[in-house]
């Protein structure tokens, strides 16, 4: 969601360095610019709308926190997001990356993307297996062609144990997740001997489709040398608690998820390998999705499909 905030002329600053920037993709220098700004969002995140020109833009200020982090290096966050997104836009389609600025509260401007949002075609359920295909097709991309030496397993159990601390789970629920883990690890299930850069937050809302074309969003928290299967998980995750608040039950979700998992993979082996690991990644998404329901009766229910996944470790 989006709303209007303000004007800007000539003479504001920030306004100024835009035009500057974008060169000839503005042709009126003195036009006035619409400023709306997105929330919920983990940053300030502002669209740029330059009248007249019919253009705009999409700033994003990692010093402005939004969220519950609020102490880290928002420099790194801008510089990082920035490269991910030039180290991608020749593979998949995300919002061209146009500049950063370090004074401006480390703003980040992309181009702006219109469409509507995987979300969007869950809420209404039209063309969801389309949808599913088209991203499926797209983190595949991904995944092939950003493959890397190693696979850092340690990192997903440290951030899986990271995301229980943020729950407080009484203790012998932490147990059981914790004896569960143990499995996980010393199984040979997830081990591979390449990672690839993955996506990481992996939800409907930020894959937009423009003209019939999927574009992934917000690449400021990727990973690189990751399980490509993280990816799915968290959206597969994403589908099922979908299906659970708004449709009555998540087992409706199952066809859409064998769809997507399905277009993802290359063979049917490479299916069923697939299949073998997303419990893993799927309990850690709704671990994920648990700590915005900590107060509400959905929390529990999100529990418990988060161990059951886990439990399923062939």
């Amino acid at each position: 969601m989006n709303h209007h905030v303000s004007t800007l002329g000539p003479g504001d600053v920030f306004r100024d360095w835009l035009v500057y920037t974008l060169g000839d993709r503005i042709k009126n220098k003195y036009c006035n610019v619409e400023v709306f700004k997105y929330s919920p969002s983990s940053h300030t995140v502002c669209r740029y709308k330059f009248k007249g020109e019919r253009y705009s833009v999409i700033a994003k200020f990692f010093a402005e926190p939004t969220g519950k982090l609020k102490r880290y290096n928002a420099y790194e966050a801008m510089v990082r997001e920035y490269s991910n997104l030039r180290a991608v836009q020749s593979i998949i389609n995300v919002p061209a990356p146009i500049a950063m600025h370090q004074d401006f509260n480390c703003a980040l401007v992309t181009e702006y993307v219109s469409g509507k949002s995987l979300s969007w075609y869950l809420a209404h359920n039209r063309d969801l297996f389309g949808r599913l295909t088209s991203v499926a097709h797209t983190l595949h991309r991904l995944h092939k062609n950003t493959r890397h030496d190693y696979y850092d397993k340690s990192r997903d159990f440290a951030n899986f144990h990271s995301v229980l601390d943020q729950l407080k789970l009484d203790h012998s629920t932490r147990s059981l997740f914790n004896e569960l883990l143990g499995k996980w690890w010393y199984s040979s299930l997830l081990d591979q001997a390449q990672g690839c850069m993955i996506h990481r937050d992996a939800t409907p809302s930020n894959y937009v489709f423009h003209n019939e074309i999927p574009y992934i969003l917000d690449l400021e928290s990727s990973w690189h040398n990751a399980h490509y299967a993280r990816d799915l998980g968290i959206m597969c995750s994403e589908l099922k608690n979908h299906f659970e608040l708004h449709k009555g039950s998540g087992v409706l979700a199952e066809p859409y998820i064998g769809h997507f998992l399905w277009h993802y993979s290359k063979n049917e082996n490479d299916f069923h390998r697939t299949t073998k690991v997303i419990p893993f990644f799927m309990s850690l998404g709704f671990l994920r999705s648990a700590r915005l329901h900590r107060h509400y009766l959905h929390h529990e229910y999100l529990i418990k499909e988060a161990a059951e996944c886990l439990k399923f470790l062939r």
